[in-house]
């Protein structure tokens, strides 16, 4: 019954979902294009047997990487898809992946565009991604026989509270999924407390993935035009009103002739950033339009998709965003796995293990404010020796926690047909 009202609900809302996609659109295209798989509506025939995996957007794509690579690997018979939510986390999968996986909207959760989606791809497993849980989806799987796994899953405290307030929809939802690889042990056992039956900790994917040579390459590059010379702070993954905090918090901690490499977590957000920073009196440049740096350029902005880990290695110190405001952060992961120092605000809750490890590893610092963050990134920036052993650490640290994509592929047991 509950799961009637939440469905009744989702109908209620589908004039609203469509406006919320055109609205998208405005800023970003790609959302009113495919509009009919997100009812479950696909085109040609689908190849079998598929291996399903859920990545709702750019960093969920990221990190299956590892383990969509492995998949293809040990069933080289399977033809592997892969769904999104967003344009930029299928245009993340297609260049990732090209022509190597099947790349489609998952459809709302609508009984209807779910059966839909089943019939036309009849997967043979279904992954999901992080916190994933549709309950239409996961049931219409149970009920064609099609195991459901929950993989490399966090559950913060906030995600945990808001769950308990839907505890029957969601004891059901869980309790369909036929396991959970949990991140770490705090996630397990909020999953446990909300239903889950076989709950495993296998650690963090992201560790898994490793930076490509070719973007390290390109990075070195870009060092060389930046100026080699020239202190480099990257700020990466940052979210609506954090550039105007951190650049306001450096210019009280300056660092001379130092260059901001500025790159917002939003694609549709490249623009706005520009005029914020223009209308400072900072004198900007933009990643798309060549990254030979004038002298007197103070903020170049990383308008560019797919390129993280390129800018991670032009740079001496990187701030990882969504931390300065109350949004649970970014993935710090790969800074360290580039072998630089990272500062982090003091919102953390989803990446809270990861965040907490690094620090103790004294590859991270967490800072409690933006104008902590300026004075940690400026002291980095002054002291090179205390940076590169921040860096190393950093390099230890992702070394001894990858793994987690092995002990994933032990609990997703598929037989090839």
């Amino acid at each position: 019954m509950t799961r009637f009202f939440y469905t009744l609900l989702l109908y209620l809302l589908l004039p609203a979902v469509f406006v919320r996609l055109a609205w998208r659109a405005r800023r970003q295209g790609g959302y009113l294009r495919h509009l009919g798989e997100r009812l479950g509506h696909y085109t040609g025939r689908a190849a079998v047997p598929h291996i399903w995996l859920h990545a709702v957007s750019v960093g969920e794509t990221q990190a299956a990487e590892p383990l969509i690579r492995a998949l293809r690997q040990r069933h080289p018979q399977a033809q592997i898809l892969v769904t999104h939510m967003t344009p930029t986390g299928r245009e993340t999968g297609e260049r990732l992946f090209g022509d190597d996986v099947v790349s489609a909207y998952l459809p709302y959760d609508y009984p209807g565009a779910v059966a839909r989606f089943l019939e036309h791809f009849r997967p043979r497993a279904g992954i999901l991604m992080e916190t994933e849980i549709w309950p239409n989806l996961v049931q219409a799987c149970r009920a064609r026989g099609v195991p459901v796994y929950l993989v490399n899953a966090r559950l913060s405290e906030k995600s945990f509270g808001g769950y308990l307030r839907f505890q029957r929809l969601t004891r059901e939802s869980i309790g369909a999924l036929t396991a959970i690889a949990a991140q770490g042990e705090a996630d397990a056992r909020r999953f446990a407390a909300l239903g889950a039956g076989d709950v495993r900790v296998t650690g963090n994917i992201k560790f898994d993935v490793a930076p490509p040579p070719a973007q390290l390459e390109l990075g070195r590059t870009w060092r060389r035009d930046f100026g080699e010379r020239r202190p480099v702070l990257v700020a990466a993954s940052t979210r609506e009103g954090e550039e105007a905090m951190l650049v306001d918090a450096l210019a009280a901690a300056p660092v001379p002739d130092l260059l901001i490499v500025i790159v917002p977590r939003h694609p549709q957000r490249f623009d706005e950033v520009e005029r914020l920073l223009a209308g400072r009196g900072l004198r900007v440049q933009r990643r798309s339009r060549g990254t030979t740096v004038a002298p007197g350029t103070q903020v170049l902005l990383g308008d560019s998709m797919g390129e993280l880990f390129a800018y991670y290695a032009a740079c001496d110190v990187a701030f990882v965003g969504g931390s300065l405001l109350p949004l649970g952060g970014q993935n710090l992961i790969e800074a360290c796995a580039a072998g630089k120092p990272v500062v982090v605000g003091p919102s953390s809750y989803n990446f809270a293990d990861a965040v907490q490890l690094a620090v103790a590893a004294g590859a991270a610092i967490q800072a409690p404010d933006a104008q902590a963050v300026a004075r940690e990134a400026a002291r980095l920036l002054r002291d090179p020796d205390a940076a590169r052993q921040a860096g190393e650490a950093g390099f230890a640290f992702c070394a001894a926690h990858r793994g987690a994509t092995d002990r994933v592929l032990e609990l997703i047991k598929l037989q090839d047909p």
